[in-house]
């Protein structure tokens, strides 16, 4: 009889174990998805705001071309990242896409005037990686082109993005050391960006 009195002692305290845990579990859900929503909102502030500051850019004459350029290749990504995360989200997403899909049209029509003979981002990832010998992290090449083409704004993000592309079209390879990543030309691709940083 004690047994059986032990027995059920032991499988309440389990029981009750549990529903603490899963209680506390959610309760760190509720709050991860509140920071996520936070982090969302504050994203599209910043956004906004660096569409506003490159639009002045343009007005006073600087270099807003490029940096609006920049600009679109920059945002593709966290919009990407915020449309995964939609499921979890809740109500209030909805004017936010609006926002975003009017953002994405602003960004078009601010990267739309490009320079005659100016290279691409392609073109410059590709020609820098082809003359390297050993592979190169997304900073690396940024800072590269940042010195070699001073006249435009050169993003992290921007080139991130780049050479993703690169490897999504078999351009380039990537490569993990550790957790940082690094790219390089392909064999059959190394002539070809050659050419294309030539042309």
């Amino acid at each position: 009889m004690s047994e059986n009195t032990l027995t059920s002692t032991i499988s309440a305290d389990y029981a009750q174990r549990i529903t603490d845990d899963l209680a506390a579990n959610r309760s760190e859900q509720e709050r991860t998805r509140a920071e996520l929503t936070r982090l969302q909102d504050e994203l599209v502030r910043l956004e906004e705001g660096e569409q506003i500051l490159v639009k002045m850019q343009e007005v006073l004459g600087g270099n807003g071309k490029s940096a609006g350029k920049g600009r679109k290749a920059a945002a593709s990504v966290p919009a990407a990242r915020r449309a995964k995360g939609k499921a979890t989200s809740r109500k209030g997403d909805e004017p936010k896409a609006r926002v975003r899909a009017k953002q994405r049209t602003a960004d078009k029509g601010a990267a739309a005037p490009k320079g005659a003979g100016e290279p691409t981002w392609r073109e410059l990832v590709t020609g820098y990686l082809a003359d390297q010998r050993e592979p190169k992290s997304a900073a690396e090449v940024a800072a590269a082109l940042a010195d070699a083409y001073p006249q435009r704004t050169t993003q992290v993000t921007v080139v991130r993005n780049t050479l993703e592309q690169g490897v999504a079209h078999g351009l380039l390879e990537r490569s993990k050391q550790g957790r940082s990543v690094y790219y390089s030309p392909v064999a059959s691709a190394k002539g070809d960006g050659a050419a294309a940083s030539a042309g």
